[in-house]
C-alpha cells in the first residue's frame, strides 16, 4: 500500500489535498448552517477539522481559515457570520483557484504598473493613457481591490482626453499609496506633490467619526480586543451596533489582523456588499478599527 506520510509523496499530492480539504469544509459548512442555529459543538467540529488539516497552513486559503475559525470565539464573531464567511472564502477558492492564483498574480502585476509609473517621480500623459489601456483590458479584475477605484478614477480623468494638473495629481496620490519607492529623494518628491491631496481608498484617512444614532457593522479579526467590548463601547458613546450589513449602516470598521482588504486579494464578504451599497448611492464609510478605538 502507498505510504501518503512519506513527505516526499505529500508535497506531490498537496495540490489534490487541497482542493479535497475544500470540498469536505464546503459540505461541512452546508451541513451546519442548514438549520440555521449553529452550537458550540458544531464550531468544535470546525476547529477539529482545521486541526486536522493544519499541515496545509501555508496554502491559500488555508492561513485565513485557520485564522477565522481560531479566533471566532475569542474575538467574539458570530458563529453564523463565521461560517457564512468560511463557505464565502471556499466559493473563491474554487475552478482552479484562480481567485488566488490570475487574480492575485494580475493584481501584483497591477501594484508594479503603480511603481513603474511613479519611478521617476512625474506622472505624465502618455502614461496615464497607457494605465487606462491596461485597465480596459483587465475588467475580469473587477470587484478586486484596487482595481475599482483606480479604473473609475481613471475614467473621469480621461473622459475628456485632457489631464488638469489637478487631476494629475490626485490620481498620483491615489497610486502612491500602492507604492513603495526604494529613492528616498523621489519618494519625498512625490510627498510634497500630493502633500494637499486626501485620499479615502477603500478606507476613510482620519474619518470623522460620529456615533451618536449612528449604526456600525464589524467585519475580520479585531486586534484591540473583541467584538463584544468594541460593540458595548459603542453602544456606550451612543451608538448602534449591528451584526449585519444593510442599506442603514453609516460604519463598517475593518478588523486589523490579517485582513484580506490589505493584501490585494479579495475584500472581506462585508466589504464587497458595503462597496456595492456604495457605489448604489448608499452612504457607508469604512474605516480602520484603530480610527474607532482612538476615536472612542
Amino acid at each position: 500500500m502507498t505510504n501518503f506520510e512519506n513527505p516526499d509523496l505529500q508535497v506531490v499530492t498537496t495540490k489534490s489535498r487541497a482542493d479535497k480539504a475544500i470540498n469536505s469544509l464546503k459540505g461541512i459548512l452546508l451541513g451546519i448552517i442548514s438549520d440555521d442555529v449553529i452550537d458550540a459543538r458544531e464550531m468544535e467540529e470546525l476547529r477539529l477539522w482545521a486541526k486536522e488539516h493544519y499541515d496545509l497552513v501555508n496554502r491559500n486559503p488555508f492561513r485565513e481559515f485557520m485564522l477565522l475559525i481560531e479566533n471566532t470565539a475569542t474575538n467574539g464573531i458570530p458563529a453564523k457570520e463565521a461560517v457564512e464567511d468560511l463557505y464565502w472564502l471556499c466559493q473563491k477558492y474554487e475552478h482552479g483557484s484562480i481567485y488566488y492564483n490570475g487574480i492575485t498574480s494580475d493584481l501584483q502585476l497591477l501594484q508594479g504598473i503603480f511603481h513603474g509609473i511613479l519611478a521617476d517621480g512625474i506622472l505624465n500623459d502618455h502614461e496615464i493613457f497607457k494605465l487606462h489601456e491596461w485597465l480596459s483590458e483587465n475588467e475580469h479584475l473587477s470587484s478586486y481591490y484596487p482595481y475599482d477605484e483606480i479604473r473609475s478614477l481613471v475614467l473621469s480623468i480621461v473622459a475628456d482626453k485632457i489631464i488638469e494638473e489637478e487631476e494629475r495629481t490626485i490620481l498620483t496620490a491615489f497610486i502612491k499609496q500602492f507604492v513603495e519607492l526604494k529613492n528616498s529623494d523621489t519618494a519625498a518628491k512625490i510627498e510634497r506633490d500630493t502633500a494637499d491631496v486626501n485620499i479615502s481608498g477603500i478606507c476613510a484617512l482620519d474619518p470623522e467619526i460620529i456615533f451618536e444614532n449612528k449604526t456600525f457593522c464589524i467585519t475580520g479579526i479585531l486586534s484591540r480586543g473583541n467584538r463584544s467590548e468594541l460593540q458595548k463601547a459603542i453602544q456606550d458613546k451612543g451608538g448602534i451596533a449591528v451584526n449585519t450589513i444593510s442599506k442603514k449602516t453609516d460604519y463598517l470598521i475593518i478588523g486589523d489582523t490579517n485582513n484580506a482588504c490589505w493584501s490585494y486579494s479579495c475584500y472581506g464578504r462585508k466589504v464587497e456588499k458595503a462597496l456595492d451599497l456604495r457605489k448604489s448611492g448608499h452612504t457607508i464609510v469604512l474605516v480602520h478599527e484603530f480610527d474607532v478605538f482612538d476615536a472612542i
